[in-house]
């Protein structure tokens, strides 16, 4: 099928796939300078690419996790460290979230005076530094 039925069939803009190409996610069957066409397998392929994007995993780690023919070889450390990571963000939203409820409900006559939205001021600055000081360290 060539690139304008695949990106039709897909959603994936045809210059997409021309980066995915180039980046070795998925392969055409055509040769170097003809048109673009591919094996039906891209579907799949790049329904598993959108699968890897959305658990959060980066191209270089679905790439990583494909033989050239785009079968999926999973790496199951990868995916267990982007659980952890997607846990530990649900935590904080979570957290963020009852913060909020709180702080638009609280009964104190101001915020300054409320012992739980103080609690939560020092949380959002104690998490801002530690991620102030991961990012430096790691640069």
């Amino acid at each position: 099928m060539d690139i304008s039925e695949v990106a039709k069939r897909t959603g994936v803009p045809s210059s997409t796939l021309r980066f995915y190409e180039k980046k070795g996610l998925i392969s055409a069957t055509s040769p170097s300078g003809a048109r673009r066409r591919f094996s039906p397998d891209v579907i799949d392929q790049l329904a598993l690419i959108a699968l890897g994007q959305a658990g959060g995993l980066s191209l270089d780690e679905i790439q990583a996790m494909l033989s050239p023919d785009g079968t999926p070889h999973v790496d199951k450390q990868v995916l267990l460290a982007k659980a952890e990571e997607i846990d530990v963000t649900i935590k904080r939203l979570q957290a963020m979230s009852e913060g909020l409820r709180h702080a638009a409900h609280c009964p104190a006559p101001n915020h300054a005076q409320c012992p739980t939205f103080q609690r939560l001021l020092k949380a959002a600055a104690a998490s801002r530094l530690k991620h102030s000081r991961s990012t430096t360290l790691n640069k």
